[in-house]
């Protein structure tokens, strides 16, 4: 059979083995439950070689486009900036005239040299035009760049998903339906049926989320009416007919960009079904629906290439699947069977069936599970899906943090829901665990036992766990964040304070990551001015995080690398991408020379004044397409956004959100005198919300004030606020 070539290919094992301590690919890999294995074995497994890069004609591989040979970035300039305070007073600032300060932003500008305080607009960039027509002194920040990569990001997934995806998985279903009725005739009357009728059940329901006209068979109809109805009202979780296993049908709310879009709508409805609905592997009805569909993909070689491309696309954004699929089954059934075997060959061959089920046994577990199950029960359960949900580095550290890898508190009480603070304390933030254990987490049995283990792992791991996809790619260009500043940087970045507005602004952009990837990645679920005599110097700063800026170019560069290689980026969105990446580059220069307290150059000052109508550049590029006429303005395109992130099956999920960004002033020392720099930093928000209620972006910038809800009035949700280790930082106006 042949099949598309693709130019790179990775080994899953070696991403998956870092914390589930087994090959996906290794065939005598045990079914152990992703525990404390997953974590132990984490040496062992980075000692596996990986794959090296190449073509296969075969299924039984994952296609992936990202570069897994980035090497160490780590080098730079030894921070070396001159020793400076700041009056209590702030007397020796000397643009303090072009502020009205109160008391409060005094104390904190003078003890900490920054204070985070208001709002900076709809969007990041208006802060930074705001300064350049007042003559204020820019601070860029991470934030603001962050900010814009996750708008590009979400622009080029969102219009392949459009253009190309939507139409790919159309017409995937509509062969998939086609191939298992036939399957289904040959197998009538045999031990092959109900498994059979399943899989016309499951593609119906697929192909008609995309297509209403879509055919039913009498046979399955009634399956088919109850899950297009549980799907259509995303209500909660109820056992599934075509499954038989509960399926939390809250998830099939369109959420993120793809809320209002009726086409968009759809395929996040369909690929939800897809990466969600899981043949167990234990039961061997289920189990045979598995082989019929890895049959199916192998005999119609234009299924596969569908499939294969749907797959690779999304797995360039999102990374490889958590789940056995038709990689993993494909393999066996060739084994077991031989080369040449027919669907209608199953018939009668049960010790056949049998070796394969005790095979498919055999096949590692995932790391995260995403499906409600009983107290008691395996955290995690191993069987197949047809275009499995990925598998995410901050989802698998979640998962070894709540109920049951953790147990009750001394309350009694079970730690249903992570937080977001989890994920940088397992990556080595001390800040970050610090507030954890003055919330209570550490009152969990297993909570710091647990959370250590994950931060040996991840201390420990190599490059190829951050290059698996873009993804992967935008968490690791945040880590630098978490890195305490010490001796030899600008004053305001030497202190606690700084540190935890640095955890605000990871918090803040994984927000917007797992907003932009909420159809795919994998979400864990616990068990059950006027004017002046002169013109101000208005010289600016940079936010001096030279590895972020580094890391960041990188990744614009491998997004417009990776989508060039697939044919799916247009000459326009590469020059932007590349613009961007070149932005990152300037960035990290000027974090640099500022390290190692040296003046800038004119042109590099007016890169910095300038900075407001770049990024302002890149949001236009994003949003025109939003309007008729191309006229779009931030009030229509706030940055907030919200993201539902976890599940308690009880009945609640967590919400992470960002609200309008926060204006940030610096003390910050140019040329040997200090002046207050102003830029835009994240609003971070998490809380919990019914399960049957998940928020979307227009749902949540109303509840905040952002935009008007149906009468036409503009209210605020006073319970929903900023988290309190926000405050020691913040500066908060009497009309907050």
């Amino acid at each position: 059979m042949m099949h598309k070539k693709w130019k790179q290919f990775i080994v899953l094992s070696l991403v998956i083995s870092l914390l589930c301590g087994c090959a996906v690919q290794n065939q005598e890999s045990s079914r152990e439950s992703a525990g404390e294995q997953e974590i132990q074995d984490t040496e062992e497994a980075e000692k596996k070689p990986a794959k090296e890069a190449g073509t296969t004609d075969a299924i039984g591989e994952r296609p992936l486009l990202v570069d897994t040979t980035a090497g160490n970035d780590e080098g730079g300039v030894v921070p070396c900036v001159g020793e400076y305070t700041v009056n209590a007073d702030l007397s020796n600032v000397d643009n303090l005239w072009q502020f009205y300060l109160e008391e409060g932003q005094i104390e904190k500008l003078s003890q900490n040299g920054f204070v985070v305080c208001g709002d900076a607009g709809r969007e990041f960039y208006e802060i930074y035009e705001s300064n350049r027509y007042s003559l204020i002194p820019n601070f860029v920040t991470v934030d603001s760049m962050m900010h814009t990569y996750h708008l590009y990001f979400s622009y080029l997934l969102k219009n392949l998903e459009k253009g190309c995806l939507s139409d790919s998985i159309a017409q995937l279903s509509s062969r998939m339906l086609d191939d298992s009725i036939d399957q289904y005739e040959k197998l009538k009357g045999s031990e092959w049926e109900s498994a059979a009728k399943r899989n016309v059940a499951f593609f119906t329901v697929g192909a008609k989320l995309l297509d209403d006209s879509t055919d039913v068979n009498d046979a399955v109809a009634d399956m088919v009416r109850y899950e297009l109805d549980h799907i259509d009202q995303a209500k909660g979780i109820d056992e599934s007919q075509v499954t038989g296993i509960f399926e939390d049908y809250s998830q099939y709310k369109p959420r993120g960009y793809y809320e209002g879009d009726a086409g968009l709508e759809a395929y996040f409805k369909a690929m939800m079904w897809y990466g969600r609905m899981h043949f167990k592997q234990e039961e061997e009805d289920l189990d045979r629906s598995a082989l019929l569909i890895t049959k199916a993909l192998e005999e119609d070689t234009q299924a596969y290439e569908l499939w294969e491309s749907v797959y690779a696309i999304t797995s360039f954004f999102a990374g490889a699947s958590d789940d056995l699929g038709i990689c993993e089954y494909a393999p066996i059934m060739r084994e077991v069977y031989g080369e040449g075997a027919k669907t209608e060959d199953f018939i009668g061959k049960e010790q056949a069936f049998l070796e394969f089920h005790e095979k498919t046994a055999g096949l590692a577990a995932p790391s995260i599970n995403s499906i409600p199950i009983w107290d008691g029960e395996d955290n995690v359960i191993p069987g197949f899906r047809f275009m499995g949900q990925r598998f995410t580095i901050d989802a698998s550290i979640m998962q070894k943090l709540i109920y049951s890898d953790v147990k009750g508190n001394s309350a009694g009480d079970k730690r249903m829901l992570p937080d977001v603070l989890d994920v940088p304390a397992a990556l080595g933030s001390d800040a970050a665990l610090g507030i954890l254990k003055e919330s209570g987490a550490a009152d969990y049995q297993g909570y710091l036992e647990n959370m250590e283990k994950l931060r040996k792992s991840f201390s420990e791991a190599n490059d190829t766990l951050w290059s698996a996809s873009l993804y992967a790619g935008w968490l690791n260009t945040l880590r630098p964040l978490l890195t305490v500043k010490g001796e030899g940087y600008p004053m305001f970045m030497q202190n606690e304070e700084w540190t935890k507005k640095n955890l605000e602004c990871f918090a803040g952009s994984f927000t917007e990551l797992k907003h932009d990837t909420v159809l795919y990645s994998k979400q864990v679920i616990a068990e059950m001015g006027g004017g002046m005599d002169e013109e101000p110097d208005d010289r600016g700063y940079v936010e001096p995080e030279p590895l972020v800026y580094k890391r960041f170019a990188a990744l614009a560069d491998e997004t417009a690398q990776g989508l060039k290689r697939y044919g799916m980026l247009s000459e326009a969105d590469e020059e932007n991408l590349y613009r961007l990446s070149e932005l990152a580059g300037r960035l990290q220069t000027i974090s640099n020379k500022e390290l190692e307290d040296k003046i800038l150059t004119d042109e590099e000052y007016e890169l910095i004044k300038g900075y407001g109508g770049n990024i302002e550049h890149f949001w236009y590029e994003v949003m025109k397409d939003e309007s008729e006429d191309g006229i779009v303005s931030s009030q229509e395109c706030p940055a907030a956004v919200v993201v539902d992130i976890a599940t308690d099956p009880n009945g609640a999920v967590l919400e992470a959100a960002t609200g309008d960004p926060s204006a940030i002033l610096v003390v910050v020392k140019v040329d040997g005198s200090l002046r207050i720099a102003r830029g835009s930093v994240y609003s971070f928000y998490q809380f919990t919300q019914p399960l049957d209620d998940r928020l979307t972006d227009s749902k949540w910038r109303i509840m905040i004030g952002i935009q008007a809800d149906e009468e036409g009035n503009y209210n605020v949700d006073t319970k929903i606020d900023r988290p309190d280790w926000t405050d020691s930082y913040r500066y908060r106006y009497d009309w907050e």
